[in-house]
């Protein structure tokens, strides 16, 4: 089952008991202003200006610590993108997304981190992030959340996402199999992710 709510993503996880959730995969604001397209590529931000992408300010600050708190309260373990910009205990299990060859050089930032709770190694994952009808600014490919689940969740594991944002984990979830309960604030990505989603589903009951 696929939960999708538009939230605070504190009143959704104020309704879940301790450790409730397997684990949490979460893509926070890392607080570059990558939603004003003032971190992006010239692309990105020329997509931003015409209005095919959604700007605004959802990342012109980091979550709070009252944020990281309930986090680690409703979940067993978490793997949270951009922990490198939080204050998070240290850990040996960071996650690598290498953008690849085609990056190597340029204006774009050749890698991006995930912060992870598992005594686990760290893990590379290599994969150009061009994707084609992007709908958010920091989309990321269903594969990095495919590769993250078949990494470190089990079977009957309930998965938690506080910002769903383009829905890439909702599909990914969807892929493999488990349950996801995610929520987004912004009620445009929200309804966006939803029909990605749905017409996901719906290619797939097609074949």
């Amino acid at each position: 089952m696929i939960k999708i709510t538009n939230e605070d993503n504190m009143e959704l996880m104020a309704r879940y008991e301790d450790n409730y959730f397997d684990l949490a995969i979460v893509d926070p604001p890392y607080g570059i202003k990558a939603s004003s397209g003032a971190s992006t590529n010239g692309t990105m931000r020329k997509k931003i200006e015409k209005g095919e992408i959604k700007g605004g300010n959802w990342d012109d600050a980091v979550p709070t610590k009252e944020y990281f708190d309930e986090l680690f309260r409703v979940s067993k373990n978490q793997i949270i993108w951009g922990g490198n910009y939080f204050d998070l205990p240290p850990s040996k299990n960071f996650l690598i997304w290498d953008k690849g060859e085609s990056i190597y050089g340029r204006c774009f930032a050749e890698c991006e981190m995930a912060w992870g709770s598992f005594d686990k190694c760290a893990r590379i994952y290599k994969k150009f992030p061009n994707q084609k009808d992007r709908i958010h600014p920091t989309q990321k490919p269903v594969g990095i959340y495919e590769w993250v689940l078949d990494l470190y969740a089990e079977e009957g594991f309930k998965i938690l996402d506080t910002h769903l944002g383009s829905g890439s984990i909702a599909l990914a979830c969807h892929n493999r199999g488990f349950d996801l309960v995610a929520c987004e604030l912004d009620t445009d990505y929200y309804k966006d992710a939803l029909k990605r989603l749905k017409t996901h589903q719906q290619q797939l009951t097609m074949f």
